[in-house]
C-alpha cells in the first residue's frame, strides 16, 4: 500500500513540476536512456528528461520536510549498530547500541541500556554515566553527562559521532 502511494506521490509531483506543453506529451520509446517514464493506472507513459530534474520528494518523507522547514528526527532503528564517538579530549571510542536496548562501551569495557527519546538514543551506562547520540543538523554528535547529572543538565563534554554500521531502516 504504501509503495503504491508513493509511486503515486511522484507521478503527481513530477506532473505538476512539469510545463503543460511537456505533460500532453506522447509515448516515449522504453530504451530512452537518461530520462524516467512514469507509466499511470490508466497505461499511458510519459517520460522526463533526468538533466531537467533536481531531486524528487515524497510527501511526508525526509526530504520533503526539510524542504518545508521542518525539523526531521531520525527513527529508533536508525541508532542500531556500532557507533564511533568522540572521547571529548580527542581520541574515540565505540558505542554499540542493539535492538533490545542493551548497550556497550568500549573505553572502560561498559555495559548499559538505551532507550529512543524525542528522536535520539539515550544510554544510561552502569557505571552511572550517560550519553546520547543526537542529530545536530546534518551530523550526529555525541554528548557525555557524568554520573549524577541529567540529559537536560549541560553536558560534560559533545564530540562527534558516526554509525559504523549504518543500514537503510
Amino acid at each position: 500500500m504504501m509503495k503504491l502511494i508513493r509511486v503515486s506521490s511522484i507521478a503527481a509531483l513530477i506532473l505538476l513540476t512539469v510545463p503543460s506543453g511537456f505533460a500532453k506529451g506522447a509515448a516515449v520509446p522504453k530504451s530512452a536512456s537518461g530520462s524516467i517514464v512514469i507509466v499511470f493506472k490508466d497505461g499511458h507513459r510519459q517520460s522526463f528528461n533526468l538533466q531537467e530534474i533536481e531531486r524528487v520528494e515524497f510527501p511526508g518523507s525526509p526530504a520533503a520536510a526539510e524542504s518545508e522547514g521542518t525539523a526531521v528526527l531520525p527513527g529508533r532503528g536508525h541508532f542500531f549498530g556500532k557507533w564511533e564517538v568522540g572521547d571529548g579530549s580527542g581520541s574515540n571510542f565505540y558505542i554499540t547500541l542493539k535492538e533490545d536496548g542493551d548497550a556497550m562501551r568500549s573505553l572502560g569495557d561498559v555495559r548499559g541500556k538505551w532507550s529512543y527519546v524525542d528522536g535520539e538514543a539515550r544510554v544510561t551506562w552502569d557505571d552511572g554515566a550517560q550519553d546520547a547520540i543526537r542529530k545536530v543538523g546534518s551530523k550526529y554528535m555525541k554528548f557525555a553527562y557524568h554520573s549524577g547529572k541529567s540529559f537536560s543538565d549541560t553536558p560534560d563534554n559533545v564530540a562527534g559521532a558516526r554509525n559504523t554500521t549504518p543500514r537503510p531502516i
